[in-house]
C-alpha cells in the first residue's frame, strides 16, 4: 500500500502526496520536524512541521518569483540577503545575476544538511559558490550587527507560515531590523500566504509594513502545492515603488542578464502586480 503525506494548515482543508519509496529524512532538529520524499506527482518534496515547503516540481513559480522581481527592478544590484531559504532554491536564483553577492541567515542548520544532499538539483551548488555566505544563526541577532546597517539592495524574507520558530518573522521588530538593513533604494520581499485562506495575514501585514515603510504592496504567484491559489509576495522599500519599473526596461536587464528561468518572465513580472477585485479588498485602507 502506498504511503501517503497529508497536510493540514488550514482547517477544514487538506491536500495529500502520495510518497514514491521510503522517507528519506524524518526527524527532529532542535527546531523543527523535517521530512524528505519524493512524491509520486510532485517529484522531490520537503516539509517542515508537518507543511509544505518545497516540491522539485512547482518551486520556480515560488523563488523565481521572489528573487528577480525586486532584482531586475534594481539597476545595478551588488548585495542580497535571504532569510531562511535553507533548501537554496533562493540562493540559487539570485546567483544567476552576475557579480551579486549574495547572504544567507538559516537558523536551522539542519534544514541545510538535508538540502544539500537531497535537493541538490534544485540548488544547483548554490552552497559552494564563492559569491555565496552562509550563516547559521538567528537573523535577528544577526541584522543587529552595526556591519549589516544600509547594506542590502535585495532582501527576500522565504520565511514559512507564522507558526512555531518561524513567528517571529511576522512581528514588527522584525520589519523595523529589515528596513534598518536595506540601502535606500532597496527592497524586500515576503512570503505571505495564500489570501483564499489566510485573508486577515494579508491584511495585517501590510498594515504593519506600511507603519515601518515609506512603500510597500503586494504582487502574486501561484505555486500548486502551497495550497490556496494565489500566493501573496508582499514587498516594502524605503525609496522603490516595486512594479513601477517601465516594462520595456525590465525586459531590457531580463535579456542583457542572461538569466535562464524555468517560470518567470518580463511580461509575467508585470502582470503579478495585477489583482483580482477580492485581493485588492483586502488591502487596508
Amino acid at each position: 500500500m502506498t504511503a501517503r503525506f497529508t497536510e493540514t494548515l488550514h482547517p477544514g482543508y487538506a491536500q495529500s502526496l502520495d510518497i514514491d519509496g521510503a522517507m528519506l529524512v524524518d526527524e527532529r532538529s532542535e527546531y523543527q520536524h523535517i521530512q524528505i520524499f519524493d512524491s509520486v506527482r510532485m517529484g522531490r518534496t520537503m516539509a517542515l512541521d508537518g507543511v509544505v515547503q518545497i516540491t522539485a516540481r512547482d518551486e520556480a513559480s515560488y523563488s523565481e518569483m521572489m528573487t528577480h522581481v525586486p532584482l531586475f527592478e534594481q539597476a545595478a544590484p551588488k548585495r542580497v540577503f535571504i532569510v531562511g531559504g535553507g533548501d537554496g532554491a533562493v540562493a540559487e536564483e539570485a546567483l544567476k545575476h552576475d557579480g551579486v553577492e549574495v547572504e544567507m541567515c538559516e537558523i536551522d542548520a539542519a534544514v541545510v544538511a538535508a538540502c544539500k544532499t537531497h535537493f541538490a538539483d534544485v540548488n544547483n551548488g548554490a552552497f559552494d559558490h564563492p559569491r555565496f555566505h552562509l550563516y547559521l544563526e538567528d537573523a535577528f541577532a544577526f541584522m543587529k550587527k552595526a556591519e549589516n546597517r544600509n547594506r542590502y539592495d535585495v532582501i527576500v524574507a522565504d520565511r514559512p507560515d507564522p507558526v512555531g520558530p518561524a513567528e517571529v518573522l511576522f512581528q514588527t521588530e522584525f520589519y523595523e531590523l529589515l528596513r534598518d538593513s536595506l540601502t535606500e533604494t532597496g527592497v524586500v520581499v515576503f512570503q505571505n500566504g495564500a489570501p483564499l485562506l489566510q485573508p486577515e495575514e494579508l491584511t495585517d501585514t501590510l498594515r504593519q509594513l506600511r507603519s515601518v515603510f515609506p512603500h510597500s504592496g503586494v504582487y502574486l504567484t501561484v505555486t500548486p502545492t502551497y495550497v490556496g491559489g494565489y500566493m501573496a509576495l508582499t514587498w516594502a522599500s524605503k525609496g522603490t515603488r516595486l512594479g513601477e519599473t517601465a516594462p520595456a526596461v525590465v525586459a531590457d536587464r531580463f535579456i542583457r542578464s542572461g538569466v535562464v528561468t524555468d517560470h518567470y518572465t518580463p511580461a509575467l513580472h508585470a502582470a503579478a502586480f495585477a489583482l483580482p477585485a477580492w485581493i485588492q479588498r483586502l488591502l487596508p485602507a
